[in-house]
């Protein structure tokens, strides 16, 4: 299983393959239909072509002097747009990464509001280089000055105030149907904090890397913001609007809280019955508390505490495997967990569960070498009102001889030498040159160290501390994007970025193409183990636990179809389109991953046809 799959290359060849195949066979792709002419076409971003229309389609809708004589053709746009961006980055040369970072952000937005065919495929082609700007660490930035930025709405706000008018709201949506949706109330935004309705940016970014990564048809997708106030008083006493475009009111609690996301929900599924939701950015109490309510009723997940875990796990196997153990060693790997929060918890559940099966699913605890870790230091069962999510975490008076309530991270680290450290705080820096040092003393010959916090400000570490401090016999991985570092003597301290994205967008076209009605604990192991197996064992032992992001399709094809094959195993497929489940049982592992490259929506524009 954790040997490199001998037809992992052969699968690479024929997704490139595919891609190239697309480029002539939708030369002429199939015609769209579109309910609309003339200046109508031109303003709506889905089907317009710019100076792309040819002159009998110009005829057909009504386009004929609304637009320059001269035909472009899409490569030439594309071309025009990637000259625009190279301009851009040699002119802001010498500026604040912030300045430069929103500026970029900017020219690629006027562009999705404008072409979102040449946009998606821009993306795509250049993910390494645009999924920092339109996804973390600057999407941040955009969530934090987003009533600035704000041109046009795009997605959907429903608030406090729509309560009992949902259900009646979801339609005015245009979009028939909708696969994919992200939602979030702004209330933890990144390590930011409450942003309030300025959240949205993170949905609109995470459905940018659905489209990019996992082909969801762009004109099928939703980001919803739920807006139920906020508690950032900034943002309340912003009387000129400056900052927040939300509902100036503190957030609504208890069950009130609860009945408008219960409203809005009934109203999504009630519309789309096999659409899949994601929950973005909930604050912890919420997080865990909106998944077990609907997890088993809705095909949702959150990506915070689910996402992450599952991509945190592929890098703590991965890290087995570098220092050359055998897998099953994983029961006996010291982590210490830095951020209490629903990141951390989601990471420590899902190792937890993974443990349980390798030692065979006895029932007796698999928490012993686990070590969370809050603001308060070290949470042991002495704690007073601990949080219900983190008690079976916490420490009893056995477990943790020479330690106390409270003790610091270096103490911690000193006294338990860990095979891994692991930062979901928020907090940068808190990953210190004592710490760090500290790490030397571990009892791996290659300890891990994982600062995963977002966005690049908010890492525990930089990876050059980490491998100055704590040596170069280490794995590193962060949340956000860092340059690897030169160790001389021609030596590379290889940086991974333990992100997200390697996973959600498989997750939720494998939950697609399945048809299931809810996402098992199986489907996600399933995608974290997947996402673990796809380097080799040569690529981990030299520190590279996840693939580089320039292979963001073909890894969600094999996530995706790793997600697929737990829902049939579990006889939760129920299939998509003409697809049925009998059909999923009989296709092979390599069958599979071509059927989910097959059903990867590509950009190019097609003929559009007027209907009244």
């Amino acid at each position: 299983m954790w040997r490199r799959n001998v037809a992992r290359s052969a699968a690479s060849a024929a997704a490139s393959a595919l891609q190239r195949s697309r480029w002539f066979s939708t030369a002429i792709p199939g015609p769209c239909i579109v309910h609309k002419r003339g200046a109508d076409i031109l303003h709506d971003p889905w089907f317009n072509k710019d100076t792309g229309f040819p002159l009998t389609e110009r005829d057909r809708l009504g386009l004929r002097g609304l637009l320059p004589p001269r035909v472009i053709s899409f490569e030439h746009q594309y071309a025009r747009f990637m000259e625009s961006y190279r301009s851009l980055e040699k002119n802001t040369l010498g500026q604040p990464d912030s300045s430069v970072s929103l500026s970029k952000w900017r020219i690629l937005n006027r562009l999705h509001d404008r072409n979102e065919t040449l946009y998606y495929r821009v993306l795509i082609d250049n993910i390494k280089d645009f999924a920092p700007i339109i996804y973390t660490p600057t999407v941040g930035l955009v969530c934090q000055n987003y009533s600035g930025l704000f041109r046009r709405p795009r997605g959907m706000y429903f608030s406090a105030k729509d309560k009992g008018e949902m259900m009646s709201m979801i339609y005015n949506w245009p979009a028939q149907q909708v696969d994919m949706i992200v939602i979030t109330d702004g209330s933890r935004i990144l390590g930011l904090g409450d942003l309030g309705v300025q959240g949205i940016g993170i949905a609109i970014g995470k459905l940018d890397m659905y489209v990019a990564a996992a082909g969801i048809n762009p004109q099928r997708i939703l980001p919803i913001m739920l807006d139920v106030g906020t508690n950032n008083q900034r943002l309340l006493e912003d009387r000129l609007c400056l900052t927040d475009l939300g509902l100036r009111q503190p957030r609504l609690e208890g069950e009130e809280y609860l009945s408008v996301v219960d409203e809005l929900m009934e109203a999504i599924f009630t519309r789309w019955p096999k659409a899949v939701v994601q929950f973005e950015d909930f604050q912890m109490k919420w997080a865990f508390e909106t998944l077990q309510r609907y997890r088993k009723k809705f095909c949702m997940f959150n990506d915070d505490i689910q996402g992450t875990a599952g991509v945190a796990l592929a890098g703590l196997l991965g890290a087995v495997r570098a220092q050359g153990r055998p897998l099953t060693d994983f029961v006996n790997q010291k982590i210490v967990v830095v951020g209490a929060g629903s990141a951390g918890i989601g990471v420590l559940n899902m190792a937890a569960q993974a443990v349980s099966r390798m030692a065979g699913n006895t029932g007796a605890s698999t928490n012993h070498q686990f070590y969370l870790l809050d603001k308060d230091g070290l949470i042991t069962k002495e704690r007073k009102n601990i949080d219900p999510a983190a008690a079976p975490f916490a420490k009893g008076p056995g477990e943790i001889e020479g330690l106390r309530e409270g003790a610091s991270l270096l103490e911690v680290v000193k006294k338990v030498k860990p095979h891994v450290l692991l930062g979901l705080s928020g907090v940068g820096g808190v990953f210190n040159e004592e710490v760090l040092k500290a790490m030397r003393e571990s009892d791996s010959t290659k300890p891990a160290i994982f600062a995963m916090s977002n966005p690049t400000m908010n890492a525990e570490c930089t990876p050059a501390d980490a491998f100055k401090h704590a040596g170069e016999n280490i794995v590193f991985a962060s949340g956000s994007p860092f340059a690897n570092v030169d160790l001389g003597n021609g030596k590379v301290g290889h940086v991974n970025q333990a992100n997200n994205m390697y996973l959600f967008p498989g997750i939720g076209l494998g939950t697609l193409l399945s048809g299931a009605h809810f996402i098992s604990d199986g489907m996600l192991q399933a995608a974290s183990e997947c996402l673990a197996s796809y380097m080799s064992d040569e690529e981990t032992q030299n520190g590279i636990l996840y693939p580089s992001v320039n292979s963001i399709r073909h890894i969600t094809a094999e996530v995706g179809a790793a997600v697929l094959r737990a829902a049939v195993a579990e006889k939760l497929a129920e299939g998509h389109g003409e697809v049925g489940p009998k059909e999923l049982e009989q296709m092979s592992k390599e069958e599979m991953v071509e059927y989910v490259t097959r059903n990867m929506w590509f950009p190019v524009y097609s003929p559009l046809v007027h209907e009244k």
